[in-house]
């Protein structure tokens, strides 16, 4: 594998990164038991505890709440995206040949491979090596001060509890197939709508209803 070489990893597993890239339907069509949603579902992991530690160490001022939402902007699925493209993991990803995906779909895979890759190479040479590699990957995007995800939601709420007044979001609207589903979302602060968006998941029309709110407010 051309990244492997690219960074001077040398597998002991190389199964393991073959997994990290195999889509379920991909698996499912060729009789595998696995596919890289394990790998996916540890990688998580590894890469909040390497970027919790980076950020704990980087700056010792930063408080709890600072800290969770500098990790966050780091581990957000738009984030594990471009860390992903910039690889050219994208190129290694194997899906079924009768699979039919949405953008959104396809761009959700990219971001969870990324995190399917850390996941194998933890597995396969330990965390000290995860760190090396998002030392080259991750960690400049932190150095650079990147942003990726901005939470609206938790702004929204901190200026409607220092005005003493509760924000709801109310579902109106849901449309779409079940795997490609749109959702729209109000921001209502004391009865009265003041920002609608709309999103893949409810949260994502959640966080576009509240940046709205925010510009009107």
């Amino acid at each position: 594998m051309q990244l492997l070489e690219k960074f001077s990893i040398e597998p002991v597993n190389t199964s393991l990164y073959e997994l990290a890239f195999l889509h379920e339907s991909y698996s499912n069509e060729n009789g595998i038991d696995e596919c890289y949603e394990r790998l996916e579902f540890l990688g998580d992991a590894v890469l909040e505890i390497a970027v919790s530690e980076f950020l704990y160490n980087m700056d010792s001022n930063l408080t709890e709440g600072e800290l969770t939402s500098l990790r966050s902007n780091y581990v957000c699925k738009k984030a594990l995206h471009v860390y992903s493209m910039e690889l050219g993991l994208d190129q290694y990803i194997k899906l079924g040949a009768g699979q039919e995906l949405t953008r959104r779909e396809v761009d959700s895979i990219i971001s969870d491979v990324f995190e399917s890759f850390i996941g194998a190479l933890y597995l396969d040479l330990g965390l000290d090596t995860v760190k090396e590699f998002l030392s080259k990957t991750v960690i400049p995007h932190i150095k650079n001060k990147d942003i990726f995800f901005c939470d609206y939601k938790s702004k929204l709420k901190q200026l409607c509890d220092q005005s003493g007044v509760d924000v709801v979001y109310e579902l109106i609207l849901e449309e779409g197939e079940p795997h490609d589903k749109t959702f729209g979302m109000a921001a209502v602060i004391n009865g009265k709508n003041y920002g609608t968006g709309t999103g893949g998941s409810k949260k994502e029309a959640q966080q576009n209803a509240a940046k709205i709110a925010l510009d009107n407010l």
